[in-house]
């Protein structure tokens, strides 16, 4: 059954009235609803707060990592494991196609209903799961395959055993490694992308956004709880952090916008697979393209322009 935010009641009952008509053969009913439903879609998204696009962001039938791999993978073969302690399945790695194109990807899985919630950790990675990540980059790099990355997790597990097998170690390895990493990369963030969980596979050649995703250094929670010691005033925190794709393109922090639907990836997981593979492949031809030497200087320039400002 279908999950409707506070904001999309109104869409909620036209599509339920389309449904309706279909059921007693209405034509002309089913078409003055389509009518109506394309202009509550507009009217409702076209306006939309940061706090409503962090809601979607977070929208329990939003594609996952998984989702995505298996609407535009093809001849996939899963890669298990960090070779030092375990299989951490907050984090997926697989090789395949997608298109004509061999390539790897690694994923953050959140994880539905309550036993997988569990497995995947609530797409929160331990160290074990960020080390899988770099070895499945270094498998790109030796045999110079494309590598996309979906990022999507409230952040890095900060359990006790995490840190006990350090954490922030395995996310600083895995930006400086990614940093040199010789082969195309491109991170898109399909969710929620929180702190240096989400950066420890976000560093690339291109780092993208869906349209409804967020990137944060903290949950608007965790913000409003340190400012304002009360965790109700997320919404105030959303508006003042700066968090969604269009915020962060405005301050120079990503490459590009992936546009999912307007009605947002979790009512149309088709069309919004399609937009991210002809993102991803559209941008390493272009990566390709350019060379070794002048993309690598190109990452190098854009990842240390971060955080600069003038005023």
């Amino acid at each position: 059954m279908a999950i409707y935010l506070d904001f999309e009641k109104k869409i909620k009952t036209i599509q339920e009235n389309i449904i309706s008509a279909q059921v007693r053969h209405d034509e002309n009913g089913v078409e003055k609803y389509d009518k109506e439903l394309e202009k509550e879609v507009a009217k409702t998204y076209g306006n939309l707060s940061d706090f409503q696009k962090l809601q979607l962001a977070r929208h329990l039938d939003r594609p996952y990592a998984l989702d995505y791999i298996n609407l535009i993978m093809r001849d996939k073969y899963e890669i298990h494991g960090d070779r030092h302690f375990r299989d951490d399945e907050a984090i997926i790695c697989y090789m395949g196609y997608i298109g004509d194109e061999k390539v790897v990807v690694i994923g953050e899985q959140k994880g539905r209903g309550t036993k997988n919630k569990i497995r995947r950790n609530f797409g929160m990675p331990h160290p074990e799961g960020y080390r899988k990540a770099l070895r499945a980059a270094k498998l790109a790099e030796k045999f110079n395959l494309p590598l996309l990355m979906l990022v999507d997790t409230p952040g890095a597990y900060p359990g006790l055993g995490a840190e006990e097998r350090n954490q922030s170690e395995a996310i600083a390895r895995n930006l400086l490694e990614l940093a040199e990493l010789d082969t195309q990369t491109v991170s898109i963030v399909i969710g929620e992308g929180g702190s240096g969980g989400a950066l420890a596979i976000g560093v690339a050649d291109r780092f993208a956004m869906m349209r409804y995703s967020v990137f944060s250094v903290i949950s608007p929670e965790g913000c409003s709880a340190i400012l304002w010691s009360d965790p109700k005033k997320a919404e105030a925190a959303t508006n003042a952090m700066k968090i969604t794709s269009s915020d962060l393109k405005e301050l120079g922090l990503i490459d590009d916008i992936i546009n999912e639907p307007l009605i947002g990836a979790h009512r149309d997981r088709d069309a919004s697979a399609a937009a991210i593979s002809e993102y991803f492949l559209t941008q390493v031809k272009e990566l390709r393209e350019m060379g070794k030497d002048k993309r690598m200087e190109d990452r190098y320039t854009r990842l240390t322009s971060v955080g600069a400002y003038a005023e």
